[in-house]
């Protein structure tokens, strides 16, 4: 094993904000379709209003970050060893097996994280954020009177913006759980604070013969 650095500064802000944001959002969410009633109502959706622009400000820094620095190659995805990523999870890692792919600095996800993040980036949160943002411009109205928004069905923007939240609950959870199958239960936490990992040494490159050591 060897201690590297693999998360930078940026990326390990970037995941924590963005989690309690989306805990955050939950939370109040939920307490605006009357699931409880602990902030009130008018603070739950003040709150919830001021935790999205900021969520969708840390996703237009993210989105930059990751074209600057290049990081935005982690999540193109690929099916090499995807069926031996899949089959590890669901049965292998129960049985002790070897991790079918080895983590670097250059590729922090296997096979299926790549799949999983980019359906997070490219559809999950999306989804999310757009009907949000139109479920909240619904009942604008501008200096004329006159709804800003009155194309959609609110019923509909309802519908795919706690459809969306459930998935992201769900996402949550299994990420959650996903990061005890490191090579400890809290050692992915810990990389995700500290921003080093162990990581498995690549295999030393074949020992010469002493003839082509002379040569």
């Amino acid at each position: 094993m060897k201690h590297v650095y693999v998360y930078k500064g940026f990326e390990r802000f970037w995941h924590w904000t963005q989690a309690s944001l989306i805990i955050f959002l939950a939370f109040t969410g939920f307490e605006v379709h009357g699931t409880f009633d602990i902030l009130g109502f008018e603070h739950a959706a003040r709150f919830h209003r001021l935790a999205s622009w900021m969520l969708i400000g840390l996703i237009v820094f993210a989105i930059f970050w990751h074209v600057v620095t290049g990081e935005w190659r982690q999540y193109i995805p690929t099916t090499k060893k995807l069926a031996e990523q899949i089959r590890f999870y669901s049965v292998g890692m129960f049985k002790g097996e070897k991790h079918p792919t080895k983590k670097t600095e250059v590729k922090k996800l296997n096979p299926l994280q790549r799949l999983v993040y980019l359906g997070f980036k490219l559809v999950l949160i999306p989804v999310t954020v757009i009907s949000g943002i139109i479920y909240m411009f619904h009942k604008t109205i501008d200096r004329n009177d006159i709804v800003v928004v009155s194309e959609f069905s609110l019923e509909s923007v309802a519908f795919w913006h706690t459809l969306g939240a459930f998935l992201l609950m769900v996402f949550l959870v299994i990420h959650v759980y996903m990061t005890t199958t490191g090579h400890t239960p809290t050692s992915n936490i810990q990389a995700m604070i500290t921003g080093y990992e162990d990581l498995e040494e690549e295999e030393d490159e074949p020992v010469l013969s002493e003839a082509m050591q002379k040569q």
